[in-house]
C-alpha cells in the first residue's frame, strides 16, 4: 500500500468512526503520515447551533470542552483503528477544535517511524 492510500483509508475509517461514536460526521477529512505522527484535519464538525454557541467565550469553553470529553471517550477506539491501519501503537495522543472554522486536529504520535517504512 501507498501512503497516499494508507493516508486516505485513515480518513475513511475515523469518518466512519465519528459517525458511529459522535453520530455525525465531518464535511472532509485529510490525513498526513510525517514520520512517527499521523496528522488527521476534519473539517465541518460544528453545528450550527454549537456555532451560535460559540459567540461568547463561556459558549466557547463548554464546546471546546464538551467535544474534547466526547473524542476522549472514544480515544481507545481511536488508537485501535489507527493501530489496525498502521501497524503501529499510538503512543500519545493530542487534538483541539476551532470555533472559528469548525475544524479538529488530530495528532496520533506512534511507536516507529511509519513514513520511514513506508518509503522503504
Amino acid at each position: 500500500m501507498t501512503k497516499g492510500q494508507l493516508e486516505a483509508e485513515i480518513s475513511k475509517a475515523l469518518t466512519l468512526w465519528e459517525k458511529d461514536f459522535l453520530g455525525r460526521g465531518s464535511v472532509t477529512v485529510k490525513t498526513d503520515i510525517l514520520r512517527d505522527m499521523v496528522i488527521v484535519v476534519l473539517r465541518g464538525i460544528l453545528t450550527p447551533a454549537e456555532y451560535k454557541v460559540c459567540q461568547t467565550s463561556e459558549g466557547i469553553l463548554s464546546i471546546k470542552k464538551i467535544r474534547a470529553d466526547l473524542v476522549e471517550a472514544g480515544r481507545d477506539m481511536l488508537g485501535e483503528i489507527i493501530k489496525e491501519k498502521t501497524g503501529e501503537e499510538v503512543i500519545t495522543f493530542h487534538t483541539d477544535i476551532s470555533t472559528k472554522t469548525g475544524e479538529r486536529v488530530m495528532i496520533f504520535k506512534l511507536s516507529g517511524d511509519l513514513e520511514k517504512k513506508l518509503m522503504s
